[in-house]
C-alpha cells in the first residue's frame, strides 16, 4: 500500500480536488456531502489524536465519529450508479475518482488511529456490528477496509512491546462467519483479514509468553510467519471451517477466545438461518477442540439457560444443548455448578441441560465429584463463601444442595453413570443421608417443598443392586418417616442395620470411606452424629467387640468433642464394651480420654462419663485399675463441688466405690481420701437428698478404710453435723495431723460460696479445724482465716452471723496466743501433741436435747488412743 495510505490528504491535494470536482457538485450532492463530512470527521479525529484528553473518552468520542462517518459512507450510492450521474466520460472519471477518494479518507482515518494505538482496531468490531445492523451496506467495501486495516496492523505491530487488542476475539467471530458468505468476494476479504487478524494474536500470544518468561528484549516481543506463511494461511483456512476453529482457538488467549465463542453463541439466534447455522458448526467446533481456555463458562452457561428458556429454534437448542457437553468435558465444577444455582425444583430446561452435561460417560465422575462437593453445603444457609465465583441467582439463601439432590434423580438412573455410581456409592450414600436431616429441618419451615434427598437416596439404591434394602426400609415405614426430624437418627440406624441385614456388597469400600471422613473430621457437628451412628451400627453388625485398634482411637477422640451428642454417642458404644475392656490393647488411654470428658461444659457428657467410667471400672482387672485409681479418683474431686445435684451425688458416691474397689491399695489414697474429705463433709449439708446420701455412703467407706469412728454418727437416726464434724476432727488430729492445715485452706474456699448451706457448714468445718490444729497454724495463716470469717459476719443470714461470731472468736483467742513468745509458743505446740484436750461441741448447731447413748464421749488420750 502506498505512503497515500497511512497519511492524511494534505490541504494543497484538498483545495485542488475542489476545484476540479465543483463542477459535478450539482450531481452528485450526496458524494460532496460524504466528501466534506469525511474530511471535517478526521479532522477533528486528528486534533483528538495530538490533544491530551483522557484516552478513554477520546476513544468514545472517536468512535461516535467514524460510525457518523460510516452511516454516511455507506448510504452513498453503488460506484455504478454514481458513474450513471455523469453526463460524459470526463465526468463519469471524475465521479469515480471521488467515489474512490471518499472510501480512502475514511480508510486513511482508521490506519491514523490504529497506527498510533491497536486497541482502536475495536472500532472493525464496531463496524461488523453495524454491517450486520442493515443489510443494505455494501457488505463487500466493507470487509475489504476491515482486511486493510487488519493488514496494515499485523505489520504495524511487529517489534511491539505489548499488544492492546481485546477486540480480537468478536471479530474473528464476524470473520469467520463470513468465511461462509455466499459471495465470494466477501469470502476471499474475510478469509485474508482472518490470516492478517491470527497474525495479530500470534504476536499477542508471543509477548504474553516471553513476558512469562522474562524476555523482554525491544524487537523480540513478536515472531511474525514469514510473509509466505501469511499468502498461504487463506488457503489453509479455506480448505476446512474445522481448520479455522482449530488454528483460531490456538491462536487466540482465552480471554479473546471466550469472546469468539460467546459472539458465536450469540449469532445462533439470528433471524438469518444460514448465519446461525454456520454458527452453530463452528461454535461446535472450536469447543471440541478448546474448550479448555474458555474462561466464562458460568456466565455462557447462564445464557444458554435464558435462550433455551425462550423459544429457541431446533438447531438453536441442539447447539446448545451439545455447548453444555462441551464444556462439561473441560469445566465440569462451572458447568455444575451453575446448573444447580436455579429456583428448585427445576424446571424442564434445566433438566434438559443436566442431561447434556452428563451424556458422557466419561464426564460422569467429574459431575458427580461436583454433586458431592455442592451437597456439603446446607439448604437454607444464608450463602456467604460456598464458592468464590459469581452467583446468577438472586436468591441469596443456599438451595443449591436441594438442586443437586433433584439432579441425582435424574442422572444416577443413566446408563452411562452406572460405573461411576458404584464408583462413589459411599460417598453419595452419607451426602445423601446428611441431606436428609438438613431437609427434614427445612421441610418444616417449607412443608410443599419435594423430598429430593429421600428419592435421590432411594434411586441410588435401586440403582446399585439393593432394591431388597430400598423394599424393607418402606416395609418398616422408613421413608415416610424421614420428614420428621425427630426420627433421623433411628432412620440412619435403621439404613444401616437393613444394610447389613442384607449384606451389601458395598460394605468395604463405605467402611473404607467412613474411616477416612471420621478421621478427616466432617465440617459441621450435625455430620458427626450421623457418621457415629451409621458407623456404630454397621460395625456392630460386621465385627464383635472390642472393635479393630483403628475404630477404637475414633471412639476415643469422639469422647471429647466439640459437640455435646458426639460424646455422649461415643461414650454409650464405650461403655456398652465394659464386658471386653480388659481386651482391648490400650484400655488406658481409652479410660484417660473418659477423665478428659468429665472436664466437659455440658452437665449430661459429664453424666455420661461418669457412667461409662463406673461401667468400665466395674469389668477392669486390678493391675490396670490400680494404675490409674489415683488419677481417677483425683477426677472426682471437683465433681463434688459441681452445680449440678445429679453430678455431685454421682461423684461423690463413685468416689467411695473407687476406695471400695481399692481396699488392697488404700495406702496409695490416703492422700487422695484427705483431699476430698472436706467437700463430703460440706456437703452432709446439701439440701439434695441425694447427694447427702452419696456423702453418707461414701464417708462411711473413708472411715472403714482409715480406721476411724465414724460411721455410727451417720446414721439417721443418731446423724448430727456438728457432732461428725467433731468426730472426724479429733481422728485427723490423732491420725493425720500434718493434714489439717490442708483441710482448713480447702475449707477456706468454701466460705465465700453462694449456698448458704455451704457457708454454714464450712464455718463450722473450720472452727473445729483450728480449734484442735490452732497450735500447727502460723501467725500469716491464722490473719488470712480472720479475715475471711469477717467477711462472712456481714451475711444476710442471721444463722450464718452468729456461727461465723462463735469461729471468730475461735480465731482471735488462736491469734493471741500466738502473740506470747516464742519459748511458750513451743512449748504448747509440744504439749498439744502430746496431749489432747476433751472437747465439747462449739456450735450447738441443731443438737439433739438428750445425748445421752449418743457416740458424745470424747476421751482424754496419748498419741495413739482414741478419743
Amino acid at each position: 500500500m502506498s505512503s497515500r495510505s497511512i497519511k492524511a490528504t494534505s490541504n494543497i491535494q484538498i483545495l485542488q480536488s475542489s476545484v476540479k470536482w465543483h463542477r459535478v457538485a450539482q450531481t452528485a450532492n450526496s458524494l460532496w456531502d460524504a466528501y466534506s463530512g469525511l474530511l471535517s470527521g478526521q479532522a477533528i479525529i486528528l486534533a483528538m489524536n495530538s490533544s491530551f484528553v483522557d484516552p478513554l473518552l477520546q476513544f468514545e468520542s472517536q468512535l461516535k465519529i467514524i460510525e457518523s462517518s460510516f452511516k454516511m459512507l455507506f448510504a452513498i450510492p453503488s460506484r455504478d450508479k454514481v458513474k450513471e450521474i455523469g453526463k460524459n466520460e470526463d465526468d463519469q472519471e471524475d465521479l469515480d475518482n471521488l467515489y474512490q477518494n471518499i472510501f480512502n479518507i475514511f480508510e486513511d482515518t482508521l490506519l491514523i488511529l490504529v497506527s498510533k494505538d491497536l486497541y482502536k482496531l475495536q472500532i472493525l468490531k464496531e463496524m461488523a456490528v453495524w454491517m450486520n445492523e442493515d443489510n443494505l451496506y455494501m457488505q463487500d467495501r466493507v470487509v475489504t477496509i476491515i482486511n486493510r486495516v487488519l493488514s496494515f496492523a499485523s505489520r504495524k505491530v511487529k517489534g511491539y512491546a505489548s499488544v492492546d487488542a481485546p477486540c480480537l476475539g468478536v471479530l474473528a467471530a464476524e470473520l469467520s462467519l463470513l468465511c461462509s458468505h455466499t459471495d465470494p468476494s466477501i469470502t476471499q476479504q474475510a478469509f485474508s483479514g482472518m490470516s492478517h487478524l491470527l497474525c495479530i494474536a500470534k504476536c499477542q500470544n508471543d509477548i504474553t509468553k516471553n513476558k512469562n518468561t522474562k524476555n523482554d528484549r525491544p524487537g523480540s516481543h513478536c515472531l511474525l510467519p514469514a510473509p509466505s506463511d501469511i499468502e498461504f494461511l487463506p488457503k489453509i483456512l479455506q480448505r476446512d471451517k474445522s481448520k479455522i476453529a482449530q488454528i483460531v482457538g490456538q491462536t487466540l488467549l482465552p480471554p479473546l477466545l471466550t469472546d469468539f465463542v460467546w459472539s458465536l453463541l450469540m449469532r445462533l439466534s439470528a433471524t438469518d438461518h444460514k448465519t446461525a447455522s454456520e454458527a452453530a458448526i463452528m461454535l461446535k467446533l472450536t469447543l471440541e477442540y478448546h474448550a479448555h481456555k474458555i474462561t466464562m463458562v458460568s456466565k455462557i452457561v447462564d445464557a444458554i439457560y435464558k435462550k433455551l428458556y425462550g423459544n429457541a429454534s431446533q438447531i438453536m437448542k441442539q447447539t446448545m444443548l451439545r455447548v453444555i457437553t462441551l464444556l462439561t468435558r473441560t469445566s465440569p465444577k462451572k458447568v455444575i455448578f451453575q446448573l444447580m444455582d436455579y429456583p428448585v425444583p427445576a424446571d424442564n430446561t434445566l433438566i434438559l441441560m443436566w442431561h447434556a452435561a452428563g451424556s458422557e460417560a466419561s464426564v460422569a465422575p467429574h459431575v458427580l465429584k461436583t454433586i458431592l462437593l455442592i451437597l456439603k453445603g446446607k439448604p437454607g444457609e444464608m450463602e456467604e463463601r460456598i464458592m468464590e465465583r459469581r452467583r446468577f441467582s438472586l436468591d441469596a439463601t443456599n438451595m443449591m444442595p436441594v438442586a443437586a439432590s433433584q439432579a441425582l434423580c435424574t442422572l444416577l438412573p443413566v446408563g452411562s453413570y452406572k460405573k461411576a455410581v458404584a464408583q462413589f456409592f459411599p460417598q453419595l450414600l452419607m451426602a445423601l443421608m446428611l441431606q436428609l436431616f438438613y431437609s427434614s429441618n427445612l421441610r418444616l419451615m417449607t412443608e410443599d417443598r419435594p423430598f429430593y434427598a429421600r428419592d435421590a437416596l432411594r434411586v441410588l439404591l435401586n440403582c446399585s443392586g439393593l432394591q431388597q434394602v430400598d423394599t424393607a426400609l418402606k416395609r418398616k415405614n422408613c421413608w415416610n418417616q424421614f420428614s420428621q426430624v425427630l426420627f433421623h437418627h433411628h432412620g440412619v440406624y435403621l439404613i444401616a442395620k437393613t444394610l447389613s441385614e442384607y449384606n451389601f456388597p458395598q460394605f468395604p469400600e463405605t467402611l473404607h470411606y467412613l474411616y477416612k471422613l471420621s478421621v478427616e473430621g466432617p465440617r459441621r457437628s450435625e455430620d458427626s452424629v450421623i457418621t457415629i451412628i451409621f458407623l456404630t451400627e454397621l460395625l456392630n453388625n460386621f465385627f464383635k467387640d472390642p472393635f479393630p485398634e483403628e475404630f477404637l482411637v475414633l471412639f476415643r477422640n469422639w469422647v471429647n468433642d466439640s459437640d455435646p451428642a458426639v460424646c455422649k454417642l461415643s461414650l454409650q458404644k464405650i461403655g456398652s464394651m465394659a464386658p471386653v475392656i480388659n481386651e482391648i490393647e490400650n484400655s488406658c488411654s481409652l479410660l484417660i480420654s473418659i477423665l478428659d470428658a468429665l472436664l466437659s461444659k455440658d452437665k449430661t457428657v459429664v453424666i455420661r462419663a461418669l457412667m461409662t467410667l463406673r461401667r468400665l471400672l466395674g469389668k477392669l482387672d486390678k493391675v490396670t485399675y490400680s494404675s490409674l485409681c489415683t488419677r481417677i479418683a483425683l477426677s472426682y474431686c471437683p465433681l463434688m463441688d459441681h452445680s449440678n445435684g445429679g453430678i455431685r451425688s454421682m461423684a461423690i458416691r463413685h468416689f467411695g466405690e473407687l476406695l471400695r474397689d481399692m481396699s488392697q491399695y488404700t495406702w496409695m489414697l490416703n492422700d487422695v481420701v484427705l483431699g476430698g474429705l472436706v467437700p463430703l463433709i460440706l456437703f452432709l449439708e446439701d439440701t439434695e437428698a441425694r447427694v447427702v446420701k452419696a456423702c453418707k455412703h461414701t464417708l462411711e467407706i473413708c472411715a472403714s478404710e482409715l480406721k476411724w469412728s465414724t460411721s455410727y454418727l451417720l446414721k439417721d437416726e443418731y446423724y448430727n453435723f456438728e457432732l461428725v464434724v467433731l468426730n472426724i476432727c479429733n481422728n485427723l488430729l490423732i491420725s493425720h495431723v500434718n493434714y489439717i492445715t490442708d483441710l482448713i485452706s480447702d475449707t477456706l474456699g468454701f466460705l465465700g460460696s453462694s449456698r448458704p448451706y455451704l457457708k454454714r457448714a464450712s464455718v463450722i468445718l473450720i472452727g473445729y479445724l483450728a480449734k484442735l490444729g490452732g497450735h500447727l497454724l502460723l501467725t500469716d495463716e491464722i490473719e488470712v482465716m480472720i479475715e475471711a470469717i469477717d467477711r462472712v459476719l456481714r451475711d444476710e443470714d442471721p444463722t450464718i452471723r452468729e456461727l461465723a461470731g462463735i469461729t471468730q472468736k475461735l480465731f482471735k483467742e488462736i491469734a493471741h496466743r500466738l502473740t506470747s513468745s516464742n519459748i511458750k509458743l513451743s512449748f504448747r505446740r509440744l504439749f498439744n501433741f502430746i496431749y489432747i484436750k476433751k472437747l465439747k461441741p462449739l456450735y450447738n448447731y441443731n443438737l439433739p436435747k438428750d445425748l445421752t447413748g449418743s457416740p458424745m464421749e470424747i476421751k482424754e488420750t496419748k498419741n495413739d488412743n482414741a478419743l
